[in-house]
């Protein structure tokens, strides 16, 4: 990447005048952003990270930020010797399980986020779907893919039911950052822990959000040839899935993504999260750093 300090001041304003149409196009609007993978491990790209929402509130947008964390839960249970277990990719949430997952997504990492926001200039504030009602749950009916008349009991991994965006809307008019763990509650109280990829898309829907950006390891959706999708339709992505060229880990991420797309986001992002400032670049450039999925 190239050292800001050795641009010569006049590209630098060309940057700045490139920027100009985006920050006015995208002023007032919502952004969620599915924040993971090694943007979220790699300290440097963490700084960067944390700089590009702190622009993106300051030029009039409002970005809200929503975290998954399984690196960090399985190293955790790691340390009191418990070993993840996964069926269909959904790690399996007993209540013990259940305790480590919420002190890891709502304490260790949730503030290691908030933390480098206000440090980078923010003012950002931890939620979790408990927090002002947002996130109601119901326990995960999880379908055998070979068999449908086989039901695996997941523990307590949630389905959304409902989302009450009030307290995001609130923080947002304040000023403020949230930054959501995607956790939800049931009927009796009971935590539930939810793919951060589904919240994100549902939140984006219910905000009725501009843009949804999802930050991954990879440079986005690819095609057979291994080349980047620039930009896709719900029913190109259809196809894609149809004939194969999607498979694996991007299934799920992609659902979300169509979900958000069909429902009224403007615009989803898959961003490759391994290149720094690739959200700011792929938000307020003509540059392409990810796959970008347009609503029809």
């Amino acid at each position: 990447m190239t050292d800001l300090q050795s641009i010569a001041p006049r590209d630098k304003a060309e940057i700045l005048a490139q920027a100009l149409p985006y920050i006015r196009q995208f002023h007032g609007k919502t952004m969620v952003i599915k924040y993971g993978g090694n943007a979220m491990t790699d300290p440097a790209l963490q700084q960067d990270f944390a700089e590009d929402v702190v622009l993106l509130k300051l030029v009039g947008m409002n970005p809200v930020v929503v975290h998954g964390g399984g690196p960090q839960i399985e190293q955790a249970l790691k340390r009191l010797g418990k070993k993840g277990e996964f069926v269909q990719g959904m790690r399996v949430t007993d209540a013990e399980t259940m305790e480590v997952v919420e002190w890891v997504l709502a304490g260790e990492v949730q503030q290691d986020i908030v933390g480098l926001i206000n440090q980078a200039g923010g003012k950002a504030v931890g939620l979790t779907g408990r927090d002002g009602g947002m996130i109601r749950a119901r326990k995960l009916r999880l379908l055998d893919h070979k068999d449908p008349a086989v039901e695996h009991d997941v523990g307590q991994v949630g389905d959304i039911v409902a989302i009450d965006p009030s307290v995001v809307k609130a923080l947002q008019d304040d000023a403020f950052i949230p930054v959501v763990s995607p956790i939800g509650f049931g009927d009796d109280n009971e935590s539930y822990n939810i793919n951060a990829d589904v919240v994100a898309s549902r939140l984006a829907t219910v905000l009725q959000a501009e843009k949804l950006v999802m930050l991954t390891n990879i440079p986005g959706v690819l095609d057979k040839a291994g080349e980047l999708l620039p930009e896709l339709t719900p029913q190109q992505i259809d196809g894609l899935i149809a004939d194969g060229t999607i498979s694996g880990g991007m299934l799920p991420k992609l659902a979300g993504a169509i979900d958000a797309a069909k429902a009224g986001v403007n615009a989803v992002h898959i961003v490759d999260g391994r290149v720094p400032h690739a959200m700011l670049l792929e938000i307020l450039t003509d540059q392409a750093y990810g796959t970008m999925i347009r609503s029809q």
